[in-house]
């Protein structure tokens, strides 16, 4: 009787555990709950605890209260100045109407598409009336409020909020990049070049200024030389010619003794004139001609210089050869 009662009692137990476990249950804080029967809203719990239901009855969907996130793919667009355009954006929205995302979207999957083509109409719509250059500036931020806005306002029958749209990523796409980059290259090169080429005629015209300038420089110099060695000549021509007027005798000897250094200086020396010729007349004068010129070159106070070569004796005319 005993055992019969205990077996009994264990099962009553473990019946109600099973219909307590099957009818009790809890939503956290960041979630929110719909009851249902037989696929009929019965309820709507958007607060947390622990809540009861009709066991095999009624069955409980649980979603989200937090923020949720969506990445869709990349996509192409066009901008107002034709320029295409490739375009990562990511998306945050919450749950705020469970009994209405239920009925109109069900899950999390289905809206991820809905907000997908939302967010890519309005995407299109925004971007295809503003430039490459606005995109890219400080009204990027004012764009994605606008596309924020649109697609809030689309998503709201879905029972949702979006609370925010952004772009990631805004580049032009693959191949026109490359062919933007081989662009620039190109123009920068032109630029190089035209530098190069100005650069070169500056050079060029600073080079020819500085050869016009050394030539007018040479040619002014040469002209004080000639000047300065005419001037020169002109006094040492009247010096000549104040010291021959003085004693024309002497000062003609004394010229020939300075051409017969001149000229007899060297060891190999060599001349053929003739003996009676003009050059040598103070050797054909005689001992008593020379010791005359020489008495007075002693009175004037002058000594013929001391490479002067010895004169002959008198009537003994040089050598045929000069030497």
């Amino acid at each position: 009787m005993n055992n019969r009662l205990l077996a009994v009692l264990g099962a009553v137990l473990v019946v109600f555990g099973f219909l307590a476990a099957s009818s009790l249950f809890i939503v956290d804080q960041t979630e929110q709950a719909l009851v249902l029967q037989f696929g009929e809203v019965k309820r709507v719990l958007p607060s947390p605890g622990l809540y009861f239901k009709w066991p095999f009855i009624e069955n409980v969907i649980v979603y989200e209260k937090r923020l949720l996130d969506f990445e869709p793919p990349p996509e192409e667009v066009i901008a107002s100045d034709q320029k295409r355009l490739s375009v990562d954006t990511y998306t945050r929205y919450r749950i705020v109407d469970p009994l209405l995302f239920y009925q109109t979207v069900n899950s999390e999957v289905a809206v991820r598409g809905r907000l997908s083509a939302l967010v890519s109409g309005s995407l299109r719509r925004v971007i295809g009336n503003v430039t490459l250059a606005q995109l890219l500036s400080a009204q990027r931020a004012e764009i994605m409020r606008q596309i924020r806005d649109e697609v809030s306002a689309e998503a709201k029958p879905f029972g949702i909020d979006v609370m925010d749209v952004r772009i990631r990523r805004a580049d032009l796409p693959a191949e026109n990049s490359q062919a933007i980059y081989a662009r620039m290259q190109s123009e920068r090169q032109q630029q190089a070049s035209q530098y190069r080429g100005e650069g070169a005629e500056a050079a060029q015209t600073v080079r020819a200024n500085a050869e016009r300038e050394r030539t007018v420089i040479l040619a002014e110099a040469q002209r004080d030389a000639q000047k300065l060695r005419g001037d020169g000549d002109a006094q040492a021509t009247a010096t000549y010619a104040k010291a021959y007027g003085q004693d024309e005798q002497f000062f003609g000897f004394y010229r020939s003794l300075q051409a017969y250094r001149e000229a007899l200086s060297g060891r190999d020396t060599s001349f053929v004139l003739a003996p009676d010729g003009s050059f040598f007349r103070f050797f054909n004068q005689g001992l008593a001609g020379a010791t005359a010129a020489g008495a007075a070159a002693a009175g004037a106070g002058n000594q013929p210089a001391s490479g002067s070569p010895t004169l002959p004796q008198a009537g003994t005319p040089p050598a045929a050869n000069g030497k």
